[in-house]
């Protein structure tokens, strides 16, 4: 057995997730002919879950992400910080 502390960040995993489902968000807007930025940026500001399609689950898994929790990750991954 290690005698030593494992250190994780929930943060780091969080925004992990949302990379990840953000990922799948896109793709599946590209994949439906719609154009990915703007449909997001229009779900972020409305936060009406129309702007984001059905393909794939999309709109299922971007409401599983906090608005104010994908702001900060993108402000923070845009900064670099």
């Amino acid at each position: 057995m290690d005698d030593y502390t494992r250190k994780f960040s929930i943060a780091m995993d969080k925004d992990e997730e949302i990379y990840q489902i953000l990922s799948t968000v896109y793709r599946a807007l590209e994949e439906k002919g719609y154009n990915p930025i703007n449909q997001i940026v229009g779900y972020i500001l409305s936060e009406d879950p129309t702007y984001i399609t059905n393909h794939n689950n999309a709109r299922t898994l971007i409401r599983k992400i906090d608005r104010d929790e994908l702001l900060q990750v993108l402000v923070r991954k845009y900064l670099n910080q």
